[in-house]
């Protein structure tokens, strides 16, 4: 008996499905590696996806921060469940990525459109900015429609 792939062939809907996902986020659950036991850590993040990449504003005084800057590698899961029905059938996506301080300065104006709270501490020195270069995505588009993405698919 031979098994299915159950990962579907990449089309224009899982694509623009992708995108849809990535303009829409404002947070997700950021994977790392822990920066004293090197065990998975997670943690929620305010992001936007802006010049074709996850950005996220985070404080070196945090866990993640510090294991991003051992350890570069992550991944970040974005996408919310609707309102109703089951949250495993609404579509989600995890974005592995290595990530990559940028200049904080530049992106605070594209920063604080997407996320005007930030305005009380965007310029707190901790804080540090980070594009999640993308290496591949897992797109869970709901029951039955999985797709593996590059980064050339968003």
């Amino acid at each position: 008996m031979t098994r299915r792939d159950p990962i579907n062939a990449t089309n224009d809907e899982a694509r623009a499905l992708a995108q849809g996902i990535l303009e829409q986020a404002r947070f997700g659950a950021l994977a790392v590696s822990h920066p004293e036991t090197a065990n998975p850590y997670v943690a929620r993040v305010a992001l936007i996806w802006t010049d074709r990449a996850i950005h996220t504003l985070i404080s070196t005084l945090s866990t993640h921060t510090q294991g991003l800057l051992e350890n570069p590698a992550c991944a970040v899961l974005v996408g919310e469940p609707g309102d109703k029905g089951d949250p495993l059938t609404h579509p989600r996506m995890t974005v592995n990525a290595v990530a990559q301080e940028v200049d904080k300065t530049a992106m605070k104006n594209a920063w604080l459109t997407a996320i005007p709270k930030a305005q009380l501490y965007y310029d707190f020195t901790d804080f540090r900015l980070f594009r999640l270069k993308t290496v591949s995505v897992d797109l869970n588009g709901g029951f039955g429609k999985a797709y593996r993405l590059t980064p050339d698919d968003l």
